[in-house]
């Protein structure tokens, strides 16, 4: 009903969560999506995204996955498919480099459209990630649009260039783009390190056909030069709040200790405290967070926390408390940047692609029924 409640009232939002049908849960175990071949380079995989298609009616199954794949050049976003939950996996596409002659190389997101929007219908699939040559001098945040489901897909825009593909203070990249759509604008957030005054910041640009995109605005910007806050992933309360998840270096607590912010608008994140995630028992996790909600639990449904320190997941039914955050087990291995998404059932699907220079890496999955954990309280 809280779902339901949600998308009458903010119709062109992001869908907060999937319809929860009637339930009869079916857990899954480490399924193998894909194990890459003797000619992928190290890595071989890594930061695995999934999409559950929500525009087909009854077609509530239909899961979509892609991932970072260190392919012979030029490499791309394989595009697997499952009918039945996450239990089995088809490729069914790839999404290339249709502008640049670099491949996609980094970072891919998935998102659906809710609604009509840019000239595309309800349900069509975009793709935003990072177009980068081999020779790592260059970063080129695009988007790519499906219309049929993920099968064929088609360039829509440039939406943010950077420098060279490095990680260091300095070096000007952008990285690691998370699309939603508010009101009546495509946000996409990502990690920016072009502005000279910091060697890494969050920002966002906006956009109302998916053609154009508006300057970045920025979302968290600390005053120490070194400090870096990256990798935003956003997700929708109950309350019609947000939140946002970010992993910090320069933190007291942890080096990339996982830090969240809580805004009334998903664009004014800037204006807001951040405040580090610590759980319960005392662990602060770290490194490449994935955030969503749920509204299977009690009235306020539940937020699902992922980070690369561990396996578990960190839980809370209190609006991100900060004082009710809960460290759940999975059966999901850690990896970096872990994707989580709530099923039709109800249960939590945790999708990985491997630890960072992993020489066995591959793309597995696995679920938890979140009816099922003890969680802390709000008092």
């Amino acid at each position: 009903m809280i779902a339901v409640a949600i998308l009458a009232a903010f119709p062109a939002l992001a869908h907060p969560s999937a319809k929860i049908l009637a339930r009869d849960v079916n857990t899954l175990d480490d399924i193998t999506i894909f194990s890459p071949p003797s000619t992928y380079t190290v890595p071989r995989t890594l930061y695995a995204r999934t999409l559950l298609l929500e525009t087909d009616g009854d077609e509530t199954n239909v899961l979509l996955t892609t991932w970072e794949n260190y392919s012979p050049e030029p490499p791309y976003f394989p595009i697997y498919q499952s009918l039945d939950g996450g239990s089995t996996w088809t490729e069914i596409s790839q999404v290339t480099d249709q502008v640049n002659g670099w491949g996609l190389r980094y970072q891919p997101f998935l998102y659906e459209l809710p609604s009509e929007f840019g000239g595309y219908p309800a349900g069509t699939i975009l793709c935003a990630g990072n177009s980068i040559p081999a020779d790592l001098s260059a970063t080129q945040i695009d988007l790519y649009a499906s219309t049929d489901k993920g099968f064929t897909w088609t360039f829509v825009s440039h939406i943010a260039s950077g420098g060279v593909a490095e990680p260091v203070n300095g070096d000007t990249p952008v990285w690691e783009p998370f699309l939603m759509l508010f009101e009546d604008e495509m946000i996409v957030y990502y990690s920016d390190q072009r502005d000279p005054d910091h060697g890494q910041k969050l920002v966002h640009q906006t956009s109302t056909d998916l053609l154009t995109w508006e300057t970045a605005v920025d979302d968290v910007a600390y005053d120490v030069f070194d400090d870096r806050p990256g990798m935003t992933t956003v997700a929708l309360l109950p309350n019609g709040s947000y939140i946002m998840t970010y992993e910090f270096f320069g933190a007291p607590e942890a080096s990339f200790a996982v830090y969240y912010r809580i805004s009334n608008d998903p664009t004014a994140f800037d204006s807001t405290p951040g405040q580090v995630l610590r759980a319960t028992d005392g662990t602060v996790p770290t490194s490449s967070p994935y955030i969503t909600w749920s509204s299977v639990g009690g009235p306020n449904g539940i937020l699902a926390v992922s980070a690369n320190s561990d396996s578990a997941v960190y839980l809370n039914q209190c609006f991100g408390a900060s004082n009710a955050w809960t460290r759940v087990a999975t059966p999901e291995s850690a990896s970096y940047s872990r994707s989580l998404r709530v099923l039709s059932d109800g249960t939590l699907l945790i999708t990985g692609a491997g630890i960072l220079s992993g020489t066995n890496n591959s793309v597995t999955t696995s679920s938890i029924d979140l009816s099922s954990v003890s969680l802390a309280s709000c008092d």
